[in-house]
């Protein structure tokens, strides 16, 4: 199974550095900012399974970027953290989208038991079905059906398929599609990419009627298809 992915938005360097390595250590995969702006396009680009957000940072606030998270429709869980002992803070964040939060100074085992809080409490929220069109997804035995037809995908397959049909219109650059599929850096071809995206558009869409994976050019990849709409 695939690490969950965790952003780190922190700009003291030695709290990100503990936050990151207790993350690590619990066998999670961890991205990691100083800088909101940064954290932010992570934050709005790449697939990740949950976020932590300073609330003082450089560039833009830890609430600018939660409002902006959820102004864009994300519904990434996110854990605020904060120096402030004020509660109208804590408020404010848990207002505008924030799900969590803790305030520092705190314990490590603390932080990663609310983490996997937030992570078991959004894992009961999406249906096991995703349902784009004639293709129909199963997350929890990972088979995917085409007009009630099971097709075999290799594990690549699956995994970006899952992506692009989670991320409805969503665009997704060939990178961070890329870094998807290899988190850890593995070698790979080039143009493997492409390969895995024309097989399954072939598996997927064989008489080429429904274009399930748009190119979008100069920019990258999304799933076009509308999702499936319930009749009485």
């Amino acid at each position: 199974m695939t690490a969950m992915r965790i952003l780190v938005i922190e700009d003291e360097a030695h709290l990100q550095q503990q936050i990151c390595q207790q993350l690590e250590s619990a066998g999670f995969m961890v991205d990691r900012s100083a800088n909101g702006k940064e954290g932010l396009h992570i934050a709005s680009e790449y697939p990740l399974d949950a976020a932590i957000v300073d609330l003082g940072l450089p560039g833009l606030s830890g609430l600018e970027i939660i409002a902006t998270l959820r102004r864009q429709g994300s519904l990434l869980p996110i854990l605020i953290l904060t120096a402030q002992s004020s509660w109208e803070d804590k408020v404010k964040g848990l207002e505008i989208g924030a799900d969590d939060y803790l305030a520092k100074p705190f314990q490590m085992e603390e932080l990663l038991a609310r983490i996997k809080a937030l992570l078991r409490r959004a894992a009961g929220t999406p249906d096991a079905i995703i349902a784009r069109g004639p293709i129909s997804l199963n997350t929890e035995t990972q088979t995917v059906s085409v007009q009630n037809q099971t097709i075999n995908l290799t594990t690549f397959e699956y995994r970006l398929l899952e992506l692009l049909m989670r991320n409805q219109g969503k665009i997704f650059s060939r990178q961070v599609m890329t870094d998807y599929l290899y988190p850890h850096g593995e070698e790979h071809d080039s143009n493997v990419l492409e390969v895995i995206i024309g097989r399954l558009r072939r598996k997927l869409d064989p008489s080429g009627t429904h274009n399930p994976i748009e190119t979008v050019r100069g920019r990258g990849y999304r799933c076009t298809i509308e999702p499936k709409m319930q009749h009485d």
